[in-house]
This record gives structure tokens, C-alpha cells and sequence, in this order.
């Protein structure tokens, strides 16, 4: 059996704690400035998974620094998210090394190599596991990187800048991420116009917009039987099998990618799961970052979407906090917040003794992915 939250492997002398279902890292260093973790359960098995990588960001000793940062909220299941916790980042210094930089086209290619690698996998389990077909995952990722940070997202989850305003004391909230949730008309549209000859392509059910009238984003890692027809068959259970047979993939695991120059009025980024903004929006979350203590901010994000979310049901937040994981899930998701706080004056650090840095926060799957 496998523990029912947060589980942080952490490479110094730093730790994570539990509290409850929550489990949370106060303050921690990264190699431009401080950060602060947090993730909430609320299913029976934590299905988020998310790790901060400070220092070599390759496997050459001359290859570049920076802070890997990535959030992947899973779905009917964790193994997709857990996998992706465990190779992403090899898969993605693997390229670093390759091409001697950190880019675009490498983050594509760590990617598209995680994507391959679990389909691999799956493909030598699909008979003896074949649920495992439906198993996906949103992957966010950050990377800070010579004064640039690049950002590749495949799913719902969001990353925020909180930038200062000349002028003022206001902190500007702006969403550097383009998410893949067909709720947004415009993933319908994009959706539509490559998949012309299929008009049930996107079904809405119960006022929500659904891939297929099965699952809300269209891109993610994993969810093969969406992208190959060879598994949209038994022994694959059949509330995820589509009636007919389909040539091109329906979901993509191709990330959309933005490089963005930092500036000295970028203080920190804001990574959640998709979790996070269903309660709070973008510039509700950056004004708590921004007006209160770092230590213990992203704990902060969490109780502060907790809160609405008892709100919104009219209830109590400690009636919310005494229903046990399972039934919790009817109230709230889970929700992963990694509050990245950006130094302007170490930003073009090179190197510190006290990196590499590594913390991890999920469960390990019970199949070992």
C-alpha cells in the first residue's frame, strides 16, 4: 500500500511536512531566490505530483544552471503523473546535454521522450493492466534558465507572474501559460478545425465541454486511448472505449511553449494545478503572495481555495476540513501550489555550493512507474 499524501524526497538537509491531508514545505532556496510548496488530497490516491530541481541542468559539468520546475495533475490514476515525476526531468538534461543549452526544442523533446517512454511501458502492461490506457496526466513546467524562463504546458494547469508596477505597490497578475481545456471556446475551435469529419469531437454534457464526452483537456501526457485506436478495445473497460475506430490522434501531447525575458520587476511565478483556480483567480492569488510573509505562502493559496470552496457549498471551513479524502473530492480537487520567488540580482548566478537541490512531492505508484 501506498501512504495517502504528501511524501516529499528532498536531497539536503530540508523536509517537507504533513498536516492532515496536507502536506507543505514552508521555505526553501532555490539558486535564484526562495520558494515555497504546498499540495492538498483529496481522492483516495493523491493523483498530483510535482518537483523543484535546483542547480545542473544537464549532465555535462559544463553544461548550464537554472531551477526546473513542474506540476502534473493526474487522472484515472496516478501512473501517468508519477512517471512523469520520475523521468521528465532525466529526459529533459538528457537533451540539455545533447545540445549543450537549454531551448524550446529541447522541452519539446523531453516531452515527446516522456510521452514514448510511458506509452512503452504501458504498451507491455496493457494486457495484464489495461486500465492503465486511460490513465493521463496535465505537465506543467517552468525552467529559469540564463535570465529567461521557459514555460511548456499540456493541459489545465497554470502558471502566474506576479510583476511590480512602476509606480505603485500594486503587483500585476499575468498568466504566462495557454491552457488546453475545452471549456475555453477557443481550444473547441482549435479542436474542431483539426479533426474536421468528426462532429462529436467536442460533446457538451451537463453545461461542461468534454473531449469525446469523456475527458475536458486536449492535450496531456499518457490517455492512449485517445491517441491510439489499438487500445479502444477490450480488455479496456468500457466507459472509455469510443464506439467507432478513429485514424488520427485525438489528443496531442505536443506542449505550448512561451520564452519570456525576465525583468527586475518579476518577483515570483505562481504553478498550480488546475485545483488552485477553480476557487481563486490569478490576481486574488498574487495579492496574498504579495501581502503577506513568504514563509508558509503556499499553504496560504491552498487554505485560501479551500475556504472558498466551503463557501461556495455554505458550509463552515472546519466542517470542510473534518471530511476525510474520497468523499472530499465532491467539495474540491486536489491542489498543488509552488509559489517561485525570483531574485533579480542572482539571476545571472552561475553556480553556489550548495546546489544541486531536489524536492519532490506526490506518492510513488504502486506499480513502481
Amino acid at each position: 500500500m501506498v501512504k495517502p499524501c504528501w511524501r516529499p524526497r528532498v536531497d539536503d538537509d530540508a523536509s517537507g511536512k504533513v498536516d492532515g491531508l496536507l502536506g507543505y514545505k514552508d521555505l526553501g532556496n532555490h539558486l535564484y531566490g526562495e520558494f515555497s510548496m504546498a499540495i492538498i488530497q483529496v481522492k483516495n490516491l493523491l493523483e498530483d505530483q510535482s518537483q523543484l530541481e535546483s542547480g545542473p541542468l544537464s549532465y555535462s559539468n559544463s553544461g548550464p544552471q537554472g531551477t526546473f520546475i513542474g506540476v502534473y495533475d493526474g487522472h484515472a490514476g496516478i501512473e501517468a503523473s508519477s512517471f512523469i515525476r520520475h523521468n521528465l526531468f532525466s529526459n529533459f538534461k538528457a537533451f540539455v546535454s545533447e545540445h549543450q543549452e537549454a531551448s524550446e526544442n529541447v522541452l519539446k523533446k523531453a516531452f515527446s521522450a516522456t510521452e514514448e517512454n510511458f506509452l512503452s511501458l504501458m504498451r507491455k502492461q496493457w494486457l495484464s493492466r489495461p486500465q492503465i490506457a486511460s490513465v493521463g496526466s496535465c505537465c506543467l513546467v517552468g525552467v529559469v534558465c540564463n535570465g529567461l524562463l521557459y514555460v511548456a504546458n499540456a493541459g489545465d494547469s497554470r502558471v502566474v507572474l506576479g510583476r511590480a508596477q512602476k509606480g505603485s505597490r500594486r503587483v500585476a497578475a499575468i498568466q504566462l501559460s495557454k491552457e488546453h481545456n475545452v471549456n475555453i471556446e477557443s481550444v473547441r475551435n482549435e479542436l474542431r478545425s483539426s479533426h474536421p469529419d468528426d462532429s462529436q469531437i467536442v460533446v457538451l454534457k451537463h453545461k461542461v465541454w468534454l473531449v469525446k464526452g469523456i475527458i475536458q483537456v486536449s492535450k496531456s501526457i499518457g490517455d492512449a486511448y485517445l491517441k491510439n485506436t489499438e487500445f479502444n478495445k477490450k480488455p479496456l473497460q468500457s466507459k472509455y472505449r469510443l464506439p467507432e475506430s478513429f485514424h488520427k490522434p485525438i489528443l496531442s501531447s505536443e506542449p505550448s511553449v512561451l520564452v519570456h525575458k525576465l525583468q527586475p520587476e518579476d518577483q515570483f511565478l505562481i504553478f498550480a494545478s488546475d485545483g488552485l483556480r477553480e476557487h481563486l483567480t490569478n490576481q486574488k492569488a498574487v495579492d496574498i503572495v504579495q501581502n503577506f510573509p513568504r514563509n508558509g505562502i503556499a499553504k496560504r493559496l491552498v487554505k485560501a481555495a479551500l475556504k472558498e470552496a466551503a463557501k461556495k457549498r455554505e458550509m463552515r471551513y472546519s466542517d470542510l476540513e473534518k471530511i476525510d479524502r474520497g468523499v472530499r473530492r465532491h467539495f474540491h480537487d486536489d491542489i498543488t501550489v509552488m509559489v517561485v520567488f525570483i531574485d533579480s540580482h542572482m539571476i545571472n548566478r552561475s553556480s553556489s555550493n550548495n546546489y544541486p537541490f531536489s524536492i519532490r512531492g506526490g506518492i510513488t505508484s504502486p506499480a513502481n512507474l
